[in-house]
C-alpha cells in the first residue's frame, strides 16, 4: 500500500461522472443524478471481487466495523474477542456499541492465537475478531472451528489485508462478515470510506439500514420510507465511492507490484542467519503489504528499526512502541478516558482486561519490525532497498 500513490485518468473520469451529475449523496435524487450510482456500482464491484453474495460500502473502516457488528446484533454488555496488536479503531468500534472488548495474545502469525481465543471464551462472549494485521491472517481454520464449537459470529477485520485470502477465499469472506477501510494509506483508497462483505443475507439488509438512520430503502421516496429499527449516519459520499469503483478495478495490478517489491527485499533477508518472517499460515496467501520479520532479541529488533531509518530505509515500523497498534501504548482504553461517563460496567469489566499478562504477545511484537511495501518505487529502488536492509541487519547481527 497505498493506493494514492497511483491515482490516475480513471478516478479522474469517475469522479468527473459525479460531479457532472451534481449529485454527491448516494441516496436519492434520482431524476437529477442521470443514472450515476457510484456506491451502488462500487458494492457490485467489491462483492463480485470477494465472492460474496453481498457487499455494502460506508463512511470509514471504523464505520464498517461498527456497523458489521450491530447488524450481527452486537451490543451492550457482549464480549469481543480482539488482538493485542490491531488499530485503535477495532476497540473504539466494540466500545461505541455498549459491547466489551476482550483482549487477547497474539502468535508468530502477528495476529490472533487460536489457544488464546479458546481460553478467553466466558458465556458473555458474542463474537471473535480477527485483525489481518499488516496484509496477512491468522490460522483462521481453527478460529472458525472454535466459533463454530462456541456458536460465536467470526469477524474479519481486513482492513489492511484486501485481496490477500486463505484456502482460496479472499480474505473477509471466510467468517460471517468481513470489514475493509478504504482510508487515504489503504491498498486502495477512497480518500474515505469502508466496506462490508458477507453471505449472510439478514447481516447485509441490517447493514444497509444501519447505517442510514435506519431507513429501509424501499420505493423511490425517501421521505416515504420505513424505519425498522435505530440506525445512525455512516454512509458513503458518491465522490469517495467514485474513487473506490476506479480503485477496486485496479487492486489485482496493485497486488502484483506489492508482490515483486516484498519478494525482492525477501529474497535479501533469507540470506542472513538470525533473521526469521513472520509465519503465514498454510493455505494463506498475503497482500504482501508489509515485510514482517523477527530479530533474536528486543535490544535488537529496537537498533534494527532505529539504523535502517537512519540509512534511508524509510517507513521501517517499530510497533511495540507505537501509539495506535498496540497494546502497551492504550493507556486510554486500559484507564477508560472518556469525554463522557461510562457504564459502571463497561468500566469494571475494561479495567479487568486491562491488567492482564500479554507477555506471549510482547515475545513476538517486541523481536518486530515491519517494513512498508510502496507501489511507486522504481526497481532501481526496490533493488537498492534491498540492498540496504541486507548491510545493515547483516552489521547488527554480526555485531552482537
Amino acid at each position: 500500500m497505498p493506493g494514492f500513490e497511483f491515482f490516475g485518468a480513471l478516478e479522474r473520469a469517475e469522479v468527473q461522472d459525479v460531479l457532472d451529475s451534481g449529485v454527491l449523496m448516494r441516496y436519492g435524487f434520482d431524476g437529477m443524478r442521470q443514472g450515476h450510482w457510484k456506491a451502488k456500482e462500487l458494492e457490485e464491484a467489491l462483492a463480485k471481487r470477494m465472492q460474496t453474495s453481498f457487499a455494502h460500502t460506508v463512511s470509514s473502516g471504523t464505520a464498517a466495523l461498527t456497523v458489521a457488528m450491530a447488524s450481527a446484533g452486537i451490543g451492550a454488555g457482549d464480549e469481543v474477542i480482539l488482538p493485542t496488536f490491531t488499530f485503535v479503531a477495532s476497540f473504539e468500534a466494540v466500545l461505541s456499541l455498549g459491547a466489551i472488548p476482550v483482549l487477547v495474545d497474539i502468535d508468530d502469525t502477528l495476529t490472533l492465537a487460536a489457544d488464546a481465543v479458546e481460553k478467553a471464551i466466558s458465556k458473555r462472549t458474542k463474537a471473535v475478531m480477527t485483525v489481518h494485521m499488516c496484509g496477512s491472517m491468522a490460522d483462521l481454520k481453527a478460529l472458525k472451528a472454535i466459533c463454530n464449537k462456541h456458536e460465536l459470529i467470526l469477524i474479519e477485520d481486513a482492513c489492511q489485508a484486501i485481496g490477500g485470502s486463505y484456502e482460496g477465499k479472499p480474505l473477509g469472506s471466510y467468517g460471517d462478515i468481513g470489514c475493509f477501510s478504504f482510508d487515504f494509506v489503504k491498498t486502495i483508497t477512497c480518500g474515505e470510506g469502508g466496506g462490508i462483505i458477507t453471505n449472510n443475507k439478514d447481516f447485509y439488509t441490517h447493514a444497509d439500514h444501519y447505517s442510514d438512520h435506519g431507513h429501509d430503502h424501499l420505493g423511490k421516496d425517501r421521505g416515504a420510507e420505513k424505519h425498522p429499527f435505530l440506525g445512525y449516519n455512516y454512509r458513503i459520499s458518491e465522490l469517495h465511492a467514485a474513487v473506490g469503483l476506479a480503485q477496486v478495478k485496479r487492486l489485482d495490478d496493485f497486488l502484483a507490484i506489492q508482490k515483486r517489491h516484498y519478494h525482492i527485499l525477501e529474497a535479501s533477508l533469507k540470506k542472513l542467519e538470525g533473521i526469521t518472517l513472520r509465519r503465514v499460515p498454510d493455505g494463506g496467501v498475503q497482500n504482501y503489504s508489509f515485510l514482517n520479520f523477527f530479530l533474536p532479541t528486543e535490544t535488537l529488533a529496537r537498533k534494527a528499526q532505529k539504523e535502517l531509518v537512519g540509512a534511508g530505509v524509510d517507513a521501517c515500523f517499530y510497533w511495540f512502541d507505537n501509539n495506535w497498534h498496540y497494546h502497551t501504548k492504550w493507556d486510554h482504553l486500559k484507564e477508560l478516558h472518556s469525554l463522557g461517563p461510562v457504564s459502571q460496567e463497561i468500566k469494571k469489566r475494561v479495567l479487568k482486561e486491562a491488567t492482564q499478562n500479554f507477555t506471549a504477545s510482547d515475545h513476538w511484537m517486541g523481536r518486530t519490525v515491519s517494513c512498508l511495501i510502496k507501489l511507486s518505487w522504481s526497481e532501481e529502488e526496490v533493488t537498492h532497498r534491498a540492498t540496504t536492509l541486507h548491510r545493515v541487519l547483516d552489521t547488527i547481527l554480526k555485531e552482537a
